[in-house]
């Protein structure tokens, strides 16, 4: 079988001739593997072509995303650049709409990958308006399905590319307002009513944009990112009432055209399993161990799996840093037996890691998780 089938399969609740084995190689080791800087990365290599090289490195599979844009006529963007020293880039954007101008600065790094320390929402009754029509204004009906279906044509059936959504609401807010999740929690408050109007709008616009994908891409799977909504930073109350609706409402049409859901979902997540169940989401990743997870041992992981009640796969599990990086090989197979034992004759599980994995990690320990979970799926 092939490492798409085997990724599809575990969604689709199917028995595949073994487990599928996906490691989240996102930005570091892909860099590292292909020996260039995280600029040139983020800029220059094709992300799809990246994981591709790095899941044959391995002989695994896997799965990304491929970016999904919407035409926005309503928009003007203008970007400046600034080399701050010889390892790190600042870039100014600014978005001219016809509800005001906004602003945001982008760093980056040849070590790490880049990130905001300028967001454009600064006040939220006169940037809002114009942050709604940058992100949502336009007609999502007009994609880049020609972008999307020749990215998914390169890929083939080496691993899983996924439409990329978005986020949940709270993330979709926050990543837009300066100050961040801190602020936003506080905005939640004060400027509720707005926010919920805000909402709705997004919700409608997340089906319209889903739909369109699904009619218009060979996407087979798509997926809905986390960034701050997670049981951890917002609880599991928040992430109920702001971006649950999303989520289902995003899931319900996703499976009228037949196409499957994967959503990823950092940090704690006990709480909130019996929800993902509910709603009918295919596979949820990466289930993180302690301290940034609270899913630590075989006992949990069968909690896990009780919980799911066979509609939901798990993806993930193997802790990137106290075991990849820090734990020895022994470490590692202790772990992926833990999973194993958890999901026996189950066949909604994938063989995956407590997210990405980091550029020091150990090649020998990336072969012994994958070696360890093919070895046993044959006994």
């Amino acid at each position: 079988m092939t490492g798409k089938q085997r990724m599809l399969n575990a969604y689709k609740g199917i028995f595949s001739d073994r487990i599928a084995i996906a490691p989240e190689l996102w930005y570091y080791y892909p860099a590292k593997l292909l020996g260039v800087d995280m600029i040139e990365f983020e800029r220059e290599v094709p992300f799809h072509h990246a994981l591709k090289q790095s899941f044959e490195h391995f002989n695994c599979e896997g799965w990304g995303i491929v970016l999904t844009q919407h035409e926005n006529e309503y928009i003007e963007q203008q970007t400046t650049e600034k080399w701050l020293n010889a390892d790190e880039l600042l870039t100014t954007d600014k978005i001219i709409t016809p509800k005001g101008v906004l602003t945001s600065r982008t760093q980056y790094s040849k070590l790490e990958p880049s990130w905001h320390i300028e967001s454009p929402i600064k006040d939220v009754e006169k940037d809002l308006p114009a942050y709604e029509l940058m992100t949502m204004g336009g007609n999502p009906g007009k994609v880049n399905a020609k972008q999307v279906n020749k990215a998914l044509d390169e890929v083939g059936e080496a691993y899983l590319l996924e439409g990329w959504l978005g986020v949940p609401f709270f993330d979709y807010y926050a990543g837009g307002r300066e100050g961040g999740m801190q602020t936003a929690i506080f905005d939640f408050f004060e400027y509720e009513n707005i926010l919920r109007a805000l909402q709705e709008k997004y919700i409608d616009f997340m089906v319209r944009k889903t739909r369109s994908l699904c009619e218009q891409t060979n996407c087979e799977s798509f997926t809905i990112g986390c960034s701050w909504s997670c049981n951890s930073l917002i609880g599991p109350n928040m992430w109920r009432e702001w971006d649950k609706p999303v989520i289902k409402a995003v899931a319900e049409e996703v499976h009228k055209h037949h196409k499957l859901l994967h959503i990823h979902f950092h940090g704690k997540c006990m709480e909130t399993v019996a929800d993902f169940a509910e709603i009918g989401i295919d596979c949820v990743c990466p289930f993180e161990r302690p301290p940034g997870g609270d899913i630590k041992d075989l006992s949990d992981l069968k909690q896990v799996a009780e919980l799911l009640k066979g509609k939901t796969t798990m993806n993930g599990n193997i802790h990137t840093v106290e075991t990849l990086i820090r734990g020895s090989v022994a470490d590692v197979r202790r772990e992926v037996r833990e999973v194993m034992v958890a999901f026996q004759g189950n066949p909604r599980v994938i063989l995956g890691t407590g997210d990405q994995v980091g550029r020091e990690t150990p090649e020998e320990n990336l072969y012994a998780m994958i070696d360890e979970a093919k070895k046993l799926s044959f006994q």
